[in-house]
Parts: C-alpha cells; structure tokens; sequence
C-alpha cells in the first residue's frame, strides 16, 4: 500500500511516499480503508520538533531520541470504510462507514489502510458529512470540548477565544455559543469573515488590535495560540475569570498559575484525551445541524509535504485535508 513515511526530524521534505506491506488486522481489530485524514499544527510540530522544550523532550523520548523509530508515520485522525475484521471484533461490522481519533501508541494514518483496536475512539460517521468533512471533527473537536468543558460556560458569560479559526478553535467558537456565551474571536484578516458565519458576536483582528489591551473585560479565555505572556492575556480577565491555555510547557504554566494567583484569576491547562462519549456528542450536535466543520484546501496524499508547507504558513482557514484513494 501507499504511504507517506516519516523517517527523520526537520522540514515537510523528510515526509516520502513508500510502498509499504497492507497491514492485517488482529482478533479485536478492525482494517480501515482510509479514504481522508488531515495535517494539523500537532503533525507539523511533531515532524519538525519545533515545540516548547518540555514537550520537545517528551515527544523525543517517546518516539526516538536522533530520529523516529517508534513511530513511522504522522496523522492522528481518518475517515473510511471498514473492508475487514477480526475475529473478535462485535462493534463494527464489513461496509461501515467510520471516523476515529488515534491514540499516540497507533499514530499513523497517512496510508491507504489501517488497523485499529476495535476499542478505540471509533463512531459511525455522521450522515450528513463527507469522509473530508467527518475526518476534520475527531482530534480538533474532541479538544475543543474538552476546553470548553473546563471553561464552566454559563448563559451571557463573555469568553475570549485566542487563535478561534484554526483546528480546535473553530469547534470552540460552536460550541461555545451553543452554551450561551457571548463570544470575541480573535485571528487574522481573511479569517474574519469567516468566524462571522460560525456565530462570533465580535471579532478582533490581530494585525490591527492587541487583545490584551482591550477595554473589554472577559470571564474566561481560552488561548489557543499561547504566545503571549499569562499576566498580559490576564489582564482583561474578570476578576475570578478563567484562564485557558493549550499546550503551555512547564515554565509557562508555572507563570500562570503565579500570576493567576496574584491576580484572583483561575488557570486551567489539563490535557485533552480523547474519549468515545465526547465523539459521540459532537456527532449528535453535526446531526443536528448545531456544528459544522470548515475545509479551507484538499491534498492528494503523494502531496503531504505541500500541505505541511501550507499549514505552516499560518494563512489556513479552518482545515486541511488529505485525500486517499478513490
């Protein structure tokens, strides 16, 4: 089968097409045939190694200190069709057609098939979505609810979401709304317009306004980007607000806690897992009409690199997809 093999740490160009033997799955396993998957920042980080020092050396450990060895291949969420099973396998069946979020132990989706524990987080994907559109929802909607859970939204509540039309963010925004928040995004010129039609009240422009010298006081954040220093971010929380970062590194989240208590702020930064109920949900709120995913490009899968180049760049407007097979 074809697949795009990841065999050393550095720029998109290290990501190869190679043959490579079709998996076969075993007893309590289900073989996907993979029709999409996306590239997200989380892949490009992963490739490159450029992320915050704590996580850098717990990402090395884990998959090799020098270059990759655990792990062969990038891509932690598809859309496809169960081709075959195995023989203990009773939750899925032949034809089905499903969207998954890997755990990190079975990292890899960028080939035309693959295995998974029939246990893992798998769902029937939504019947009103594309594979394209239903592989966007696992990984940036389960951590979308996963913050938005922590950020104790009530009706009227003012939240800031730093970073809202990227992968995680554009699930936040959603969600967010649904709960009765009255919500400020914040990201770039061309992709205003955007978080318009998702449900924003209002919207900031960074090239324009720095967030953290606004008037407006907030009752939470939620800080997807997590460049700026916590004691700025916080200054236009309320007082007892709720402070969330993604991904902060050990150094920064002790600063946040610091000035979060310093300042009688609440800082939250527990990390995401992924879990089938939360799948479940947010199939039920796209059935329903009440969440939607954005695909900003297509690739062919021959063509990760390109769309690695392209996620780097910052100008992506919602997802980014690969297409596998017919």
């Amino acid at each position: 089968m074809k697949a795009m093999i990841w065999s050393e740490y550095g720029s998109p160009d290290v990501i190869k097409l190679q043959e490579i033997p079709k998996p076969i799955p075993k007893d309590n396993e289900i073989l996907v045939k993979i029709h999409s998957t996306t590239v997200t920042s989380g892949d490009c980080e992963m490739r490159s190694m450029k992320t915050a020092l704590f996580f850098r050396i717990l990402m090395r450990l884990y998959t090799g200190l020098r270059k990759p060895k655990r792990i062969i291949m990038l891509g932690m969420e598809l859309a496809g069709e169960i081709i075959e099973i195995g023989d203990e396998v009773n939750l899925f069946k032949k034809g089905d057609q499903i969207f998954a979020a890997l755990s990190y132990e079975n990292i890899g989706t960028y080939a035309e098939y693959k295995c998974i524990p029939q246990d893992s987080v798998i769902a029937i994907k939504p019947e009103n979505m594309t594979y394209e559109e239903a592989t966007t929802i696992p990984v940036g909607g389960l951590e979308a609810y996963h913050y938005i859970r922590q950020a104790e939204i009530q009706q009227g509540r003012e939240m800031l979401i730093n970073g809202a039309a990227g992968t995680i963010g554009i699930f936040a925004l959603q969600l967010a709304k649904g709960l009765g928040a009255k919500v400020t995004a914040v990201d770039s010129t061309e992709k205003l317009v955007m978080l318009n039609s998702l449900g924003a009240d209002r919207t900031i422009d960074y090239n324009k306004q720095d967030f953290t010298e606004d008037i407006n006081r907030y009752d939470i954040i939620l800080d997807i980007v997590g460049k700026r220093n916590p004691s700025e971010s916080m200054r236009v929380l309320k007082d007892g607000g709720i402070y969330i970062v993604v991904s902060p590194g050990i150094f920064k989240s002790l600063k946040a806690r610091l000035h979060a208590k310093i300042q009688n702020k609440k800082v939250k930064f527990k990390t995401p897992s992924f879990k089938l109920t939360d799948l479940l949900y947010l199939r039920e709120k796209i059935e329903a009409g009440k969440l939607r995913t954005i695909i900003d490009k297509q690739f062919l899968l021959e063509d990760a690199p390109t769309a690695h180049r392209y996620v780097e760049s910052g100008n992506k407007v919602g997802h980014v997809v690969l297409k596998i097979g017919d």
